[in-house]
């Protein structure tokens, strides 16, 4: 073939561009989405969009997703807007399934992060909280969180997300509070509250208890030694009267406390005489020769290596029925007689020999497993000293170090290490019982808030108990046959959940702050509570007119009555742990608004509410109702950098919903969403978004061309789905497969696969394929011929359907498409979001039809790949001007293309399917082998309006037959 067409190809004369079928449309390439989108939210603020929605639902099936609070403190962050764009996508879908899917939007407005802020601002006036009246700072508390919840009612709503945002929930409600201690006062009604004097983790920072949902682990570096404890004389083994037993730590701060020490039973120990230290340090090593110590036999070397001693002879071995009933002397027990008891030793099953002595020191007042052994063993519960005070100081049940301080509260220094492990370890020192000491970089809880380790604390508090797992009836049990119960998305979910209820402590609900729901119970002298139904009536009422101020403020003898003397009763002062809070708002939301259900059908939050939300409103639910209060559960990852890091100021690497919505516009942050694998943690960077611009781009160009092929379209042009050409019936085929894919992912809130079936559906099947074929029908056609009103049918059908898939996702542009198609819409306050999504008829989906042209399709990729390769060796200018040979040596696909027009697919002037191998110089694809492409110049002249080469081209008008026909009809 030649290298470029003879210049007769070339038609000259009449330009005939006014006789095609040119698209038009009011639908800009350009979507301008960060000043569009606020003028669609005005729009359907002004039509009433949400109520037209409510009225237009009473009657249909109830779906309810229910909230879970955000903080009303501070701006959103992605993982807020992340989470959710992912509700609003459940909703919108679920509502254009034909349910009645509210949506009810909540905030949380307790607790110590506004609490916080508050106490902030009162210092910034030189005013300490101490100095503040309760009622005051709770006011001002009130007044915070009113104020941000107005902010970010505002930037859920700028995302695009549809709800009751003039009627939301706020856990600050006078009905919300006094339902809230309505329920707490039922766990007290059922038995199920107690106060006990347990080690719980402590933030002396914050002066207050934490649940282990308000924990978080970071790296800290500690303190470890290896202490001596000396026998009492008398309880030494035999022959091994000088021997001491050696514990490790990483908390020397807790030595005052110790009060035992455990023993595995199970593990070996022998007796180990140091022979000589090390003499090549710049110190003494703590370690002296001729001593003998008693550890476990698998951790011996460790404790060699530590205490820097050259030579030992294991000299005998220890039973376990040795160390039996035997007690040891406190390490401090010459420290001003403060420490005079004896240290008994305990077996525990919780002694290992993964790491330490073999033997663990054992502080009953800092630690959950040395409270329980303690007890296991029958010890008394008075004995159990409170050595750290709230300040995270000692108190005078620490003899010696009274003042110190655990972790520095105050200053520059806040949070940091205290005097505390100096001194004890001066002591030690002092009285020869320290054998070594190291650091150690290791994992430690901190709080969530303050980022300030925290500690574990012996302080009076009150439990709901959870009972045992197997006992039928308890709280334990109770709420592991609702996780059976419940669906998860991921699966995996249940395990994580399951796992953590089961071994979880008693739920610890009593807070020391200002600003929250209150423990509203009276207790007696022996700190049990008053279980009073009317007296527990009196209670809810008063918090219901007033707020939780009437607990504080009213007198008792107005709760007591004339039943019980007020001098017999103390008003308890704690407040709820604001998960309590939390966990209990489908009590006020979905069971006191008609417009939503009891049970939720979903709650879907991010994965670490498996510890914080979900477990708080199943513990509740099944406490109180003995179910939990919803049927499904849905998780999703925490959104990350996009080098996977954590998003912190520190780093610099935060990325603010604000401003990805001033840049980019809200749609493109809902496509990030709706494409990511929620599953997982997700990513988010400028690449990223990126690629759901990109993707918008292409969405919207599919868009805009079916609405500038639809221009005039009227339904009197319809063609009836057995009259329509193949092409159009294999288009329809895919809608309704694509349309069973995309239902398919929304019911299964697998957002991704209903997006990534919906875009490859736009941009592949749609604008390479569909579109690319048709434009010369659309054009050029004669306005009424049978293709081309059949290509505008189903472009009308394929439009309906695309808008209304992307209405859950995209809603502000499916909004923008659906008003430019149906512009009288507007002035009757229709929008696609009030619309159902459609069932294609059942006689589209023909398989026959659809395996015949997915060969076809095959085929066509070589072809113009073929043609791709001749214009790039400038063979061709454009695939008009060639007239492909296509040979196949494969009968399934010859037999698929045998009578299909491949000129009119190909977008070529001519082509000629035969069968056979074809030359070696043609063109091949690996990926669909039997076929081979010969590119050959078309033969003729170039029509002047449709631009194909062909023979029958009139010299006279430079047209082809059918374009002088469509001029001259």
């Amino acid at each position: 073939m030649k290298s470029s067409m003879p210049d007769n190809k070339a038609s000259k004369g009449h330009d005939y561009r006014d006789t095609l079928f040119l698209p038009k449309t009011d639908f800009p390439m350009r979507a301008g989405l960060p000043k569009q989108e606020p003028q669609w939210l005005e729009h359907w603020n002004d039509i009433g969009l949400y109520s037209l929605l409510r009225e237009e639902s009473k009657g249909r099936p109830a779906f309810t997703l229910h909230d879970g609070p955000p903080y009303a403190n501070g701006h959103l962050h992605m993982g807020t807007a992340f989470n959710k764009i992912l509700k609003d996508i459940i909703i919108r879908s679920r509502q254009m399934m034909g349910f009645d899917a509210n949506y009810v939007p909540g905030w949380d407005c307790h607790g110590l992060p506004i609490e916080w802020k508050v106490e902030e601002a009162f210092a910034a006036k030189g005013r300490k909280k101490a100095q503040v009246p309760a009622a005051e700072f709770r006011t001002a508390c009130r007044a915070y969180a009113k104020e941000w919840i107005d902010v970010q009612r505002e930037e859920f709503k700028r995302l695009g997300i549809e709800g009751d945002w003039e009627n939301p929930y706020r856990t600050m409600d006078y009905n919300s509070q006094a339902t809230v201690v309505g329920e707490f006062l039922k766990f007290v009604e059922k038995g199920l509250v107690y106060s006990g004097s347990k080690p719980v983790m402590w933030s002396p920072v914050e002066q207050t208890a934490l649940a282990e949902a308000e924990i978080e682990y970071h790296d800290h570096q500690s303190t470890m030694i290896w202490v001596r404890f000396p026998f009492i004389e008398g309880h030494a083994p035999e022959g091994l009267e000088r021997a001491s037993v050696v514990i490790w730590t990483t908390t020397p701060w807790t030595i005052p406390g110790n009060r035992a020490v455990c023993y595995g039973p199970s593990l070996s120990y022998g007796a180990y005489r140091v022979d000589t230290v090390r003499d090549d340090m710049e110190f003494a090593p703590w370690s002296r020769p001729g001593e003998i110590l008693i550890l476990g036999d698998e951790l011996a070397d460790d404790v060699k290596k530590a205490g820097l001693v050259a030579e030992w002879t294991r000299i005998a071995d220890v039973p376990t029925d040795m160390l039996k009933g035997k007690k040891l002397k406190h390490p401090l027990r010459t420290h001003e007689n403060g420490y005079m008891f004896d240290v008994p030793l305990l077996a525990g099953d919780h002694v290992t020999d993964e790491a330490g002595t073999g033997f663990v020191h054992t502080a009953p007042s800092h630690g959950q497993e040395d409270y329980f052994v303690w007890l296991e063993h029958g010890l008394p519960l008075e004995d159990i000293p409170h050595t750290v005070g709230p300040d995270g100081a000692y108190t005078d049940e620490a003899p010696g170090f009274v003042g110190e301080k655990v972790i520095i509260t105050e200053g520059k220094k806040k949070g940091k290490d205290g005097n505390a492990n100096r001194v004890v370890i001066a002591q030690l020192v002092a009285h020869d019982n320290l054998f070594a000491r190291g650091l150690l970089n290791h994992s430690y809880p901190h709080s969530w808030r303050s980022k300030a380790p925290v500690i574990f604390r012996n302080t009076p508090q009150w439990f709901i108990r959870m009972g045992a797992k197997d006992e039928d009836g308890t709280l334990r049990h109770t709420a592991l046959k609702a996780i059976d119960d419940t669906t998860f998305y991921p699966p995996q979910g249940r395990k994580r959940l399951q796992s953590m209820v089961e071994s979880r402590p008693d739920w610890l609900v009593s807070r020391q702050r200002a600003w929250g729901n209150p423990i509203a119970i009276f207790i007696d002298k022996d700190r049990q509570p008053l279980v009073d139904s009317e007296v527990n009536g009196r209670i809810v009422a008063a918090i219901r007119e007033r707020g939780v101020d009437a607990w504080f403020d009213t007198p008792a003898e107005e709760f007591l009555g004339d039943k019980y003397d007020a001098a017999d009763y103390e008003k308890v002062t704690d407040i709820l742990d604001v998960w309590f809070d939390s966990g209990s708002t489908h009590s006020f939301v979905l069971e006191q608004r008609e417009d939503l259900k009891w049970p939720a059908d979903v709650y879907l939050e991010g994965s670490d509410q498996h510890r914080g939300w979900f477990q708080a409103s199943l513990l509740e639910g099944c406490g109180t109702r003995g179910r939990a209060p919803f049927d499904s559960l849905i998780t999703h990852g925490f959104v990350l950098d996009a080098k996977g890091y954590k998003m912190s100021k520190s780093l610099g690497n935060t990325i603010l919903p604000e401003e990805l919505t001033k840049k980019y516009g809200a749609d493109i942050i809902r496509i990030w969403v709706a494409s990511s694998d929620y599953v997982d943690d997700i990513r988010i960077g400028d690449e990223i978004i990126g690629n759901a611009v990109d993707a918008y781009r292409k969405l919207r160009n599919t868009l805009r061309y079916v609405l500038s092929a639809l221009d005039g379209y009227a339904d009197e042009e319809a063609v009836d789905y057995d009259d329509m050409p193949e092409l159009e019936r294999y288009i329809l085929h895919r809608l309704q497969q694509v349309n069973g894919a995309v239902q398919r992912g929304l019911e299964a809130y697998d957002f991704k696969s209903a997006w990534r079936a919906l875009f490859e559906f736009a941009s592949v099947d749609l604008s390479s394929v569909y579109f690319d074929i048709r434009k010369d029908a659309l054009y050029c056609d004669g306005k009424d011929s049978m293709r081309r009103r059949s290509a505008r049918t189903v472009m009308a059908i394929l439009f309906d359907y695309l808008a209304k898939w992307l209405a859950p996702i995209c809603p502000f542009t499916a909004e923008e498409s659906f008003i430019t198609r149906y512009p009288a819409k507007r002035d009757e306050k229709g929008s696609v979001h009030r619309l159902t999504f459609d069932e294609p008829p059942a006689d589209w989906r023909n398989d026959e039809l659809g395996f015949k042209w997915d060969q076809v399709r095959s085929v066509r990729r070589v072809v113009t790949g073929a043609l791709e390769v001749a214009r790039r060796d400038k063979l061709i200018g454009s695939s008009l001007e060639a007239s492909p040979v296509v040979h196949i040596d494969n009968q399934m696909l010859y037999n698929a293309v045998k009578g299909v027009d491949m000129a009119e697919l190909a977008i070529t002037s001519g082509a000629r399917v035969e069968a056979g191998e074809g030359p070696p110089t043609a063109f091949h694809l690996h990926e669909v082998p039997g076929v081979a492409v010969a590119v050959l110049e078309a033969p003729g002249q170039k029509c002047g309006r449709c631009w194909k080469v062909l023979e029958e081209v009139s010299e006279t008008t430079a047209l082809c037959q059918r374009c002088d026909e469509v001029v001259n009809s």
